[in-house]
């Protein structure tokens, strides 16, 4: 089956994470993506040695891409770079702020030059505003846009587990392309789009946000909880599996008191029969389901919490996840061509290809692509 994008040309000046992610999707719809890296490799090659030696964000973020090596300060290097330019659908690049530009590719002279291409600038802090030469990496922007503030416990700010700063940014940025692809097929011209780590946040936390500025409420770190909603949180069982439980209006309440907690008119008491006042009582609504909990197995807890249409989750670990039922999986072949397995694509359809494409060494396809794009 065909992919989306077949037949489209992606030439991304990409390292790290959020381009990369960006490309790695639109080369998985099939567009013909050539990554462009300095003579010393994208510096995410080097992050660790996880799969088969491999980095294991390299490789999970460029399969099915070309890999050509340029030197921009080269003047045929450069010459070659405006040459697939000329020729590409989209232009990424994530370079430091002003690079692209310096070494002479910028995207307003891009679009200017070829109408149709569609430009993706993804920065740190946006082409505006006094931090646009500001450096930025993932946990820097977590601290600097307030998400680190409402992520952790009560004791101490707290780091989301993975990129998610640069991994949100390489989602807003591939939906943007997209949309741009849609609207030239209407007027047959490109767009520019800007992403940058800071914006991609910043949207992110627009409820903590509204929060504040309208409310003066200030977002609680409450670990594996909700500000809002009770009882929503963890619950250990006699036998010490840890399960997160969420209740989100009165009806659910009823049915955990008489199915799950063996506390039925509970959910009539005053002090418990609403949203607000559970939660104006969280510690003691917390205690009440925290004690049925720990008096019951997890094989009995897991069984009432689903006849009751209770939602819950067992908190998993890493390890837990390589052997989830629900887990999907697909494959590709990593630099070496050893097998790498990972969560299939989050989006699923009709045809979705059972593998995706390999993982270059670098500077695999730079003798090919001189060649065919030569002067």
């Amino acid at each position: 089956m065909a992919g989306a994008l077949d037949g489209l040309l992606v030439v991304s000046v990409e390292q790290a994470v959020a381009a990369p992610y960006c490309a790695a999707r639109l080369a998985d719809a099939g567009a013909r993506v050539i990554k462009i890296e300095r003579p010393e490799g994208d510096f995410a090659r080097g992050y660790d040695g996880y799969v088969h030696g491999q980095s294991s964000y390299f490789v999970w973020l460029n399969r099915g891409k070309q890999s050509l090596t340029l030197d921009f300060k080269a003047k045929d290097d450069l010459a070659l770079l405006h040459r697939l330019i000329a020729k590409a659908d989209v232009l990424i690049q994530n370079l430091a702020p002003g690079a692209a530009e310096r070494a002479g590719f910028g995207s307003a002279a891009m679009r200017a030059a070829h109408k149709k291409l569609i430009t993706v600038d993804i920065s740190g802090y946006g082409d505006h505003g006094p931090y646009r030469n500001r450096r930025a990496y993932d946990l820097l922007v977590q601290a600097e846009s307030g998400l680190a503030s409402i992520t952790g416990t009560e004791h101490a700010p707290g780091r989301v587990g993975i990129s998610a700063t640069d991994i949100g940014t390489g989602m807003y940025a591939h939906a943007a392309v997209l949309e741009a692809l849609i609207a030239r097929g209407r007027t047959g011209e490109g767009r520019a789009i800007s992403v940058s780590l800071f914006s991609s946040m910043a949207e992110w936390m627009t409820v903590p946000l509204l929060g504040m500025e309208y409310s003066n409420y200030e977002w609680p770190r409450l670990g594996l909880t909700h500000p809002f909603i009770a009882p929503y949180g963890v619950y250990p069982t006699s036998d010490k599996v840890p399960v997160l439980i969420s209740i989100q209006n009165d009806r659910e309440f009823e049915r955990l008191c008489h199915g799950v907690i063996d506390r039925p008119g509970l959910e009539k008491d005053p002090d418990y029969a609403t949203g607000k006042a559970r939660n104006a009582r969280r510690d003691d609504t917390n205690a009440i389901v925290a004690t049925s909990f720990a008096s019951q197995t997890f094989a009995d807890i897991s069984a009432r919490l689903e006849a009751a249409q209770i939602a819950w989750a067992r908190v998993s670990s890493v390890k837990d996840l390589t052997t989830h039922p629900q887990l999907r999986r697909t494959g590709f072949n990593s630099i070496d061509g050893k097998d790498v397995s990972i969560p299939a694509l989050a989006a699923s359809y009709t045809g979705e290809p059972e593998r995706l494409g390999d993982v270059p060494t670098l500077g695999q396809h730079s003798e090919a692509i001189r060649k065919e794009f030569a002067a």
